[in-house]
């Protein structure tokens, strides 16, 4: 039976039912988690579960746009503190990019739960859109393309990491080995003319594009915080 509610204001119980199905993911599994499982793990009535998500899809969507918050965040953390250089970029984005994929189950777990959800396919192609984008923001400065093809690149960059995060979270792959093929994956596509090896660009306005792209890369869109 449900506890009466401590009194927070809706923000900040939107995020304390967020932080309580991402455990009941981790506990029982996405098959675990609706509304009403919602409610009595975080001790409110099912009508604020209800009013803050409206149907068990919409919980879904909201704690897979917050676990995605995170995993960019991750990634963005990591490229802050990255060396020069586009086989560093390189590997900081792969290391960053499956240390989320294993420290966050939950994440696959909604993904899987959200198959086939038209809503959870257009999320998905805003979300590709903005991983593509914070990609080849950081790897401009070392890559021979336009911006456009280098986005285009990275796009599919990202369904080979997808297809490996899988590879490694079956147990077919290493950490290690998971991190070298994606790296390798993004140096190889850089395209013709990138500094692979190098400390700084060489490319006329190399330099203003890697002061920029560093300072893209510390704000990801929405802000988001690892918590």
């Amino acid at each position: 039976m449900a506890t009466t509610p401590t009194r927070l204001s809706k923000p900040a119980r939107r995020e304390q039912l967020l932080d309580t199905a991402v455990a009941i993911v981790r506990d029982r599994g996405a098959d675990g988690l609706t509304l009403v499982t919602l409610a009595e793990r975080a001790g409110v009535s099912r009508p604020i579960a209800y009013d803050h998500f409206g149907t068990r899809p919409g919980l879904l969507l909201a704690l897979h746009r917050r676990l995605d918050e995170r995993h960019r965040a991750a990634i963005t953390r990591a490229l802050r503190d990255a060396a020069p250089g586009a086989g560093e970029v390189a590997r900081v984005i792969s290391a960053a990019y499956f240390a989320c994929a294993t420290d966050m189950p939950e994440l696959n777990a909604v993904s899987a739960a959200l198959k086939g959800s038209p809503e959870m396919e257009a999320i998905q192609r805003e979300l590709t859109d903005s991983y593509a984008e914070l990609m080849a923001t950081a790897l401009l400065p070392y890559s021979g393309l336009a911006p456009q093809a280098l986005r285009l690149r990275c796009v599919g960059v990202l369904g080979a990491a997808e297809a490996i995060a899988a590879e490694l979270n079956q147990g077919r792959a290493t950490d290690g080995e998971a991190v070298t093929a994606l790296t390798d994956l993004i140096v190889g596509g850089l395209g013709a003319g990138a500094e692979r090896d190098e400390g700084l660009p060489h490319r006329p306005g190399a330099a203003a594009n890697s002061r920029y792209a560093r300072h893209a890369v510390a704000c990801p869109p929405g802000g988001a915080d690892l918590r």
